[in-house]
């Protein structure tokens, strides 16, 4: 029976080796200064045929002087660019859901600081990126836009606008950030380029983020959210390529 046992073992596919990535990253005004918050993310999956397939992704936003001010969980079961999710900022009583309806149909909920709740129902495309996805949507790309220097457009979720716009990934250069490869999300359209700024993101040789600056989804005060320079530490990663 012992044998019978260690003989499955040895046959089970590489596919189903669980692995995860654990990561912190500290928020700090983008001109330097003390940390607004940290953020403590875990993202689990498995290592399918060599390269990372995420799962699940669990978020907490902390303070010094509190564990938790608020939380976000991601599932990539329909979609590693669509993931449902859910954030909760209870200080300010915000509520965002997103529910990916088989890779059709994206329902979005947002339940305002004021007090009232936004619905609206997005047709999916396969150019249409949400929340945390766009880190895969990265990965996806990087022979293409990180390492051959192309620009490629997609389309961001705006869940409090319930809609969604366009927008370009393209390599970049700011000496405010120290990292391997620098790309920027910028609005695709000029119009929207003078109402927001480019997000610009630091990534090392292996497809992990170290670096996020510009617009973030903790708030402020209720009018406004903190724009930030994110650096992570990397506390776990898999063993398997996160990019190819």
């Amino acid at each position: 029976m012992k044998k019978l046992i260690f003989v499955a073992v040895l046959t089970l596919p590489f596919s189903a080796l669980a692995a995860d990535i654990r990561f912190v990253g500290t928020a700090t005004p983008v001109e330097g200064g003390d940390a607004f918050y940290q953020e403590h993310h875990e993202i689990t999956g498995t290592c399918d045929q060599g390269r990372f397939t995420p799962e699940n992704h669990s978020v907490r936003y902390s303070r010094a002087d509190e564990d938790r001010f608020a939380w976000k969980t991601l599932s990539y079961a329909q979609s590693v660019l669509r993931p449902s999710l859910e954030f909760r900022q209870p200080d300010f009583s915000e509520v965002v859901e997103i529910k990916n309806h088989n890779d059709r149909t994206l329902e979005v909920i947002w339940q305002a600081p004021s007090g009232s709740t936004e619905n609206s129902t997005l047709d999916v495309e396969p150019s249409l990126v949400a929340d945390a996805g766009f880190d895969n949507f990265v990965r996806q790309n990087w022979t293409r836009a990180v390492k051959n220097g192309k620009s490629v457009k997609f389309d961001m979720v705006a869940p409090t606008r319930g809609d969604y716009y366009g927008f370009t990934l393209e390599p970049t250069n700011d000496n405010r950030i120290d990292a391997e490869h620098l790309v920027r999300i910028r609005p695709s359209s000029t119009l929207m380029r003078f109402l927001v700024d480019p997000i610009v993101l630091g990534y090392d040789a292996d497809g992990l983020l170290t670096d996020y600056l510009g617009l973030t989804n903790i708030r402020k005060d209720k009018d406004t959210n903190y724009t930030a320079h994110i650096r992570y530490a990397i506390e776990a990663i898999p063993e398997c390529e996160l990019t190819r």
